[in-house]
């Protein structure tokens, strides 16, 4: 990932949480990733900014959490936040970890990645899960990149679209459990796949 992500957030951090936190965006659908899940021990959440809202979902759902951001303000108010969950802060383009996870969670974080990135980091997240372990995360329905801006920040967003991302899972010996365009017109997508057993 591009470290400038991570100063760009640092910049908007505080405005972030102010604004975010008590959001329920994401919830009904992190609820049903939940339901799928067999096992509710360990759960990772990629990009997980300040905290607030699917970290108190995560925990209320009994998952040990792993929580991991490129930015370091992020991170620290998420800290202060959520003292017994354990933050990183890091790039997930290079994040190396032992652990295995039941659910994984990277709610509009792997859309700032350039579109290679993506094919890597995908496959990534998929060889972490447990058997019969859950990831959902998002991205846009077709291929392409763009810039948007937040609080006066300009930020990159690209997808590898829908095909290439259900080709990557599938290839990743996971199965797609639901895909849907939640926030039509709006090309936001989120899928929720499954790692064979």
């Amino acid at each position: 990932m591009n470290v400038d992500i991570g100063s760009r957030y640092d910049k908007i951090a505080q405005w972030w949480h102010n604004n975010h936190n008590e959001s329920v965006y994401g919830l009904t659908q992190i609820e049903k990733a939940v339901r799928y899940c067999r096992n509710r021990n360990t759960a990772l959440d990629v990009g997980c900014g300040s905290g607030g809202r699917i970290i108190r979902k995560l925990q209320s759902e009994g998952f040990n959490i792993t929580a991991i951001d490129i930015s370091p303000a992020m991170i620290q108010i998420a800290e202060s936040n959520h003292p017994d969950v354990n933050f990183e802060i890091c790039d997930i383009t290079s994040w190396k970890t032992d652990k295995t996870f039941d659910l994984i969670v990277a709610w509009d974080s792997i859309f700032h990645l350039p579109m290679i990135e993506q094919r890597r980091v995908v496959p990534g997240l998929c060889r972490m899960l447990n058997p019969g372990g859950i990831i959902i995360y998002t991205f846009g329905d077709a291929s392409g990149e763009h810039e948007s801006e937040w609080h006066g920040e300009k930020f990159f967003y690209g997808s590898i679209g829908i095909d290439e991302n259900l080709k990557i899972i599938m290839d990743s010996g996971c199965q797609c459990r639901h895909l849907e365009l939640d926030q039509y017109p709006e090309k936001h997508v989120y899928i929720i796949a499954q790692k064979k057993i």
